[in-house]
């Protein structure tokens, strides 16, 4: 459930452990006037202090299963722990979800926002998805192209969002065991290194980088009492930055010289790191308001210091976001789901 472990209980609560229990809780739902929201492993989403007054059908769907004939292509239940999902693939030798470990929630929720980091976007190995399409009750199969993903984002949260339940995700992963060493912070950990990496060499580089910034969830760690990343990093086109840039020095924050780091996104864009922004507008790491904060070890990261509701953590969310655009006039956009509100 949420890690923030703030918002209010559902009024009725399902554990879908199959595709038929799915379809009739949805005729319960449409026989009775009740609003459905579909829970994953509920690791990023906020839900309301009053709770949520419909149905809340949990997805508990099973099993991972390998193709026989097609090394590599691999098929994971929309309920299965996505940690256990990257495990699995690891212990196979397969690659190209190696990035992504340590990543909260379930393989369902990974098409959802297109999960990243490291280096990898989950839509880089996603072959298809098995939905259940709410409009016509019906079972559709979607194809890598039909989700439209691209950075954070997919149909499933944008413009076909709350159609689809996602019950089985397909994937095509590499067979070559060679895992992917892009990101500068693995390139570190492996620099000097008298062997080439293995994936499970990289998994568990990840996971060390994670555990020191508190993004991997832990009982005795208060600031991984977080969703992760709270905001998204903002896509921008070039030209905006280089306007961003001139704000942020007619302000003082930058000097002459000085540049706000910025990465290569899509064609004529750039990607700016949230988490730059928000430290330089004055948001630092283990700032405190009340019962809500910001991670000691990650600036991105909203924690629940505790006793906190969920109106603690959008107080501080707005507080943030009103004063980058201020500064930068850069809108931060939460990447969690808001529950109830």
């Amino acid at each position: 459930m949420s890690p923030w472990r703030v918002g209010g209980p559902a009024r009725f609560l399902i554990n879908a452990k199959t595709e038929e229990q799915i379809v009739s809780a949805m005729d319960f739902a449409r026989v009775h006037g009740l609003s459905v929201f579909i829970l994953g492993g509920g690791s990023n989403i906020v839900v309301s202090d009053s709770g949520f007054p419909g149905l809340v059908i949990k997805i508990e769907l099973s099993g991972i299963q390998e193709s026989g004939e097609n090394y590599g292509k691999i098929s994971a239940a929309a309920g299965v722990e996505w940690e256990s999902f990257v495990r699995h693939c690891a212990d196979s030798n397969l690659a190209g979800v190696e990035c992504l470990s340590g990543i909260p929630g379930t393989v369902g929720g990974a098409p959802i926002q297109n999960i990243g980091a490291y280096g990898e976007e989950v839509s880089e190995v996603i072959s298809g998805i098995r939905t259940l399409d709410r409009n016509s009750q019906t079972v559709i199969d979607l194809n890598n192209a039909d989700c439209k993903f691209t950075y954070r984002s997919s149909i499933f949260n944008t413009v076909q969002r709350n159609r689809y339940v996602i019950l089985v995700v397909d994937f095509a992963l590499r067979t070559d065991g060679n895992p992917r060493i892009h990101y500068p912070d693995l390139q570190k950990r492996f620099s000097g290194s008298k062997h080439v990496p293995t994936i499970k060499d990289v998994r568990e580089a990840v996971l060390r980088i994670r555990e020191s910034k508190a993004m991997v969830l832990r009982d005795n760690d208060p600031d991984s009492k977080s969703a992760g990343s709270f905001f998204r990093n903002p896509v921008l086109n070039s030209d905006v930055i280089n306007a961003v840039e001139t704000k942020a020095r007619a302000n003082g924050i930058l000097g002459s010289t000085e540049s706000i780091p910025r990465f290569p996104a899509a064609v004529g864009k750039e990607k700016l790191p949230a988490a730059w922004l928000i430290e330089h507008a004055g948001f630092h790491k283990g700032y405190t308001r009340g019962n809500a904060g910001i991670s000691s070890k990650h600036a991105l990261a909203l924690i629940n210091r505790g006793g906190a509701s969920a109106g603690d953590i959008l107080e501080l969310m707005n507080m943030i976001q009103d004063r980058v655009y201020k500064l930068f006039e850069v809108q931060l956009l939460p990447e969690p789901e808001f529950v109830g509100f």
